[in-house]
């Protein structure tokens, strides 16, 4: 499974590792994601998104009925 969060569509970037010596390493920033499901009463069932923290947090905004448009809109499979 991608490390894609499905409403934002933030994805792992990369940076370096700098020890006190400033040494410098490769290294990739993870999005914090969860495998979340959410409730959505017009369709009367259970959606399983991989959202990041600030998607979760964009749904209990704009609310998951819109939310969802928007990811079908972009022609994303839910």
């Amino acid at each position: 499974m991608s490390k894609v969060c499905q409403v934002t569509g933030k994805r792992p970037v990369t940076g370096n590792n700098v020890s006190h010596s400033q040494r410098k390493t490769r290294r990739r920033f993870l999005p914090n994601l969860h495998s979340h499901r959410f409730w959505v009463e017009a369709e009367n069932r259970f959606v399983k998104l991989r959202v990041s923290s600030k998607g979760m947090r964009i749904i209990d905004k704009k609310g998951i009925e819109t939310v969802l448009a928007d990811i079908r809109k972009r022609g994303d499979a839910i």
